[in-house]
């Protein structure tokens, strides 16, 4: 496993996300209003067993290093 990989995999995914937006239970998964565009309802999808992240309403997603650049507005480097 590389660097990444490992950095990727001791990162919780709904701890991260989930100090940024309010998730609430959804199944196995997690919801929330997305950050990245007007959301009315819930669109965002959060995975813990996938450690990734979807809007059905926007279609941004990605993993958690991908959640935090684009919220932070981070270059891959920085974050």
């Amino acid at each position: 496993m590389g660097a990444l990989e490992e950095i990727k995999a001791r990162v919780n995914i709904v701890d991260l996300i989930g100090r940024y937006v309010v998730l609430k239970p959804a199944g196995k998964n997690y919801k929330a209003r997305c950050p990245f565009h007007p959301d009315d309802t819930p669109s965002l999808m959060v995975s813990p067993d996938k450690g990734l992240w979807h809007c059905f309403g926007c279609g941004a997603g990605g993993d958690a290093l991908s959640f935090l650049m684009r919220i932070e507005r981070l270059s891959f480097k920085e974050a």
